[in-house]
């Protein structure tokens, strides 16, 4: 079994990604394959976040492995971290790759004396990249001697652009969140015993449409038992007609609305309420979001785009509508007001999630090293 040294963000830093990544290393801590975790000390400075802030305590678990390392815009840190990489016995050095914040660290070490470098591609670059964060992107992913990715439909990217270089794919692992009672959730957020929540998590940016979910809300008849349930820390502004619409929807009693960063404390609550996720992504090569809601026994209604439509099985776990198509969406949600067809998909939306655990993950991970290292 190969040595793997991951490197990337964790505890305190909030996202899907730090989250990701920490559970990947207790997954390689347990299976005896973790060679070290190194993760960031500091990641973004204030002006380069378009969030309110990227610290969250609550948003994965501060493991006692871990060894805070370097700064992502500290060049000087980049050296310890390179020394530390050449004497932890590791094989290989894993490290997530979503952003070009990250590329100049990261490509620095790509032509430092470390060991081979496996690229977890959870983005193959931004989802507002421009030339430079493309090259940037193309400069790291190059240098790299294996990717993991989360859908085909990015792996089938990767081997046009580098073909030389192998790929392997495993969904991410979805685990419920557990913790509230569904009850005393939907008490917490106003909801009544007859509404059917429909709901929309995560940051909010324009390729996560969640002006198309707002439009499809507004087509449902007035005397629909459907709500919005919209929670999320908007990155930019929201266009003006697309606010209007929800303060309308709030005031009416169709949208319970929280417009900024939910603690990961507060997250199970807003899962236990739902009676399902929405996600209509204009693009997407995964989602982490859907992988919670999955393993939290939601099923998904979907933009047939990307990774998603490879994770959702229309009419087993979700349904999948057209992106942009408000009306397409409208009709997946009136579906989804029949109780018997949300039990079914419930029931097939824990089905797909007993298949994928991080323990498979990490070994999809350690077998595609084992290649990478073969070449």
């Amino acid at each position: 079994m190969p040595r793997l040294a991951l490197v990337g963000p964790s505890w305190p830093y909030r996202g899907g990604i730090s989250r990701t990544t920490t559970k990947l290393a207790e997954a390689l801590d347990r299976r005896g394959s973790l060679a070290a975790f190194l993760t960031a000390a500091r990641q973004y400075p204030r002006f380069l976040y378009p969030g309110t802030r990227d610290i969250d305590p609550g948003a994965c678990r501060r493991l006692a492995i871990a060894e805070p390392s370097f700064g992502v815009f500290q060049p000087l840190s980049w050296r310890r971290l390179a020394k530390r990489l050449r004497t932890v016995g590791a094989d290989a050095v894993a490290l997530p790759y979503w952003t070009a914040a990250w590329a100049p660290m990261e490509a620095w070490l790509a032509r430092a004396e470390v060991p081979p470098l496996v690229a977890i591609v959870h983005n193959p670059c931004d989802h507002d990249a421009g030339w430079l964060a493309r090259s940037g992107a193309n400069f790291v992913l190059a240098r790299c001697s294996g990717f993991l990715c989360h859908a085909s439909s990015v792996a089938s990217g990767l081997r046009e652009k580098f073909p030389q270089i192998p790929v392997q794919v495993h969904p991410l692992a979805m685990e419920p969140t557990g913790g509230a009672n569904r009850e005393e959730a939907r008490r917490r957020l106003g909801l009544s015993e007859g509404n059917v929540a429909f709901l929309s998590f995560g940051l909010i940016r324009p390729y996560k449409g969640v002006d198309v979910l707002v439009d499809a809300i507004t087509r449902l008849p007035a005397d629909s038992p459907a709500v919005l349930l919209l929670a999320g820390e908007p990155w930019g502004p929201l266009d003006g007609e697309t606010r209007r619409r929800i303060e309308r929807l709030a005031a009416a009693g169709k949208a319970i609305v929280r417009l900024e960063w939910v603690p990961e404390e507060d997250v199970p609550t807003w899962l236990a309420a739902a009676d399902v996720m929405v996600l209509p992504y204009r693009a997407a090569t995964g989602s982490a979001v859907a992988a919670q809601a999955l393993g939290h026994g939601l099923p998904l209604v979907a933009s047939a785009v990307g990774g998603l439509a490879e994770i959702v099985e229309d009419g087993r776990n979700g349904l999948l509508v057209p992106p942009s198509d408000a009306s397409a969406l409208a009709a997946a949600l009136s579906r989804l007001l029949d109780p018997e067809l949300r039990a079914r998909l419930a029931a097939g939306a824990r089905a797909v999630a007993a298949a994928w655990s991080w323990d498979s993950y990490a070994a999809c991970l350690e077998t595609l090293v084992e290649r990478a290292l073969e070449r």
